[in-house]
């Protein structure tokens, strides 16, 4: 944007933080070190760099599942305390979640994780296919967003059609010959958890629209890492957990959508949107967490007027951070002699696929933990794009960024490679 700067700055405090500036001064600044302060998980000194599969978490979401485990609940209602209490949780998550997903709080469906959520809307959604019927999945998502798909297509007898991706430069292939009358839903990642390529929603969105079907998004890995408009999808799902948050699933989608669906459920349970999805009681201090988990991300440096302002700004500042520091640490790997590094899209999060020629992925990851340094190898359900890229089901290592990673760890990371390496010769 014209008149804006991105740039490191020295704060008040001292620290090191990365400021967002524009023609009428500073918009927001991101301190890593004051972060870093709020997950009492850093203080055991390991470098992590397995965010992707999970962050560590604040000390303020730990408080906030403490204090509701302790308090008097019961179920939702709104004659006792109790019930008040319990009620009370979940419309402020809902809420909470609709301000970060940039959605409406009437459609956002809670559950035990991404993975149940799709494969129950992929069953409902499937009453109304048949034989002819063709739904669209690709070649680079997680398995969660695959495989729910495949077997509901299957037990009804449609069609499965794949999209591809290109290894060497990991782009999507162009979805438009795929796309046909019969076509019902299209299921596709907003960021690859094993590569990091960001698919263009905002190009895929229109097409699937104008085919008539429906467009599924997996942003569990996107929504820790950008700015996020679940809008442009008809089905938004993410994992509080990669932000933050505590180990549950969000769904977000239109009520009036959500409002023609009809899932299995026990006879006596409401029929009302959302609630109608949420199978059983709802996890009050998993939630209670949730809504502190995008309440810390709202507070990691960026300006506005309400919550979801803040969040906007909070977490492009983030971006901009973690991808400098990708940048960093991609350009230093590249130069480690024996280093194949896989992914190489324009638009990405701060995640690395690597190798170390001579070394089983699994020995580098475990050299890298006797360092110190905590950078997972596999292929992390992520079969198909691991497939593709010719890595089976094996995989490689993964070094993901995530907002409390500081230069130290990428320093840690790639000495500790370079002792790997230094090792094989």
């Amino acid at each position: 944007m014209v008149g804006e700067w991105w740039g490191y700055v020295v704060v008040d405090s001292g620290w090191w933080g990365y400021a967002r500036a524009g023609e009428d001064g500073v918009m927001g600044v991101f301190e890593v070190d004051a972060v870093r302060k709020g997950f009492p998980a850093l203080a055991e000194g390991a470098a992590h760099f397995d965010g992707p599969g999970g962050s560590q978490t604040p000390q303020v979401v730990a408080d906030a599942v403490a204090r509701t485990m302790v308090s008097a609940m019961a179920n939702r209602g709104r004659l006792t305390a109790a019930e008040r209490r319990a009620d009370g949780i979940v419309v402020d998550a809902r809420q909470a979640m609709a301000d970060l997903l940039g959605a409406d709080p009437r459609g956002i469906v809670f559950g035990r994780s991404m993975t149940q959520l799709t494969y129950d809307f992929s069953r409902t959604l499937a009453k109304n296919w048949g034989p002819g019927d063709e739904i669209v999945v690709t070649r680079l998502d997680h398995d969660a967003n695959v495989r729910p798909w495949v077997q509901a297509a299957e037990a009804v007898g449609a069609t499965i059609r794949w999209l591809a991706f290109d290894p060497a430069t990991s782009e999507l292939d162009d979805l438009t010959p795929l796309l046909s009358e019969r076509t019902r839903l299209v299921a596709v990642t907003g960021a690859s958890n094993l590569i990091g390529t960001r698919p263009d929603l905002n190009a895929i969105a229109p097409l699937v629209r104008e085919s008539g079907a429906l467009l599924y998004v997996d942003g569990v890995h996107l929504t820790a890492h950008a700015p996020v408009d679940s809008q442009i999808a008809d089905f938004y799902a993410c994992s509080p957990y990669k932000f933050f948050g505590p180990h549950c699933g969000v769904l977000a989608a239109s009520p009036e959508l959500l409002e023609t669906l009809r899932p299995d459920k026990l006879l006596p349970a409401t029929d009302v949107v959302p609630e109608r999805f949420e199978l059983g009681t709802l996890p009050y201090e998993l939630l209670a967490g949730t809504t502190a988990a995008v309440d810390f991300l709202a507070d990691l440096g960026g300006t506005g007027d309400n919550r979801r302002d803040r969040l906007q700004s909070s977490i492009a500042l983030l971006e901009e951070y973690e991808d400098n520091l990708r940048a960093d640490l991609e350009s230093r790997l590249a130069a480690i002699d024996g280093i194949t590094l896989y992914g190489h899209a324009q638009r990405r999060t701060p995640t690395l696929l690597f190798s170390l020629a001579g070394w089983e992925s699994t020995a580098v990851a475990a050299g890298l933990a006797e360092r110190g340094v905590n950078a997972p190898a596999g292929s992390f359900y992520a079969l198909e794009p691991s497939r593709h890229l010719g890595l089976g089901d094996t995989g490689a290592v993964r070094a993901g960024l995530a907002p409390y990673t500081n230069q130290s760890d990428v320093d840690r990371l790639i000495e500790a490679v370079e002792q790997l390496r230094a090792a094989t010769t």
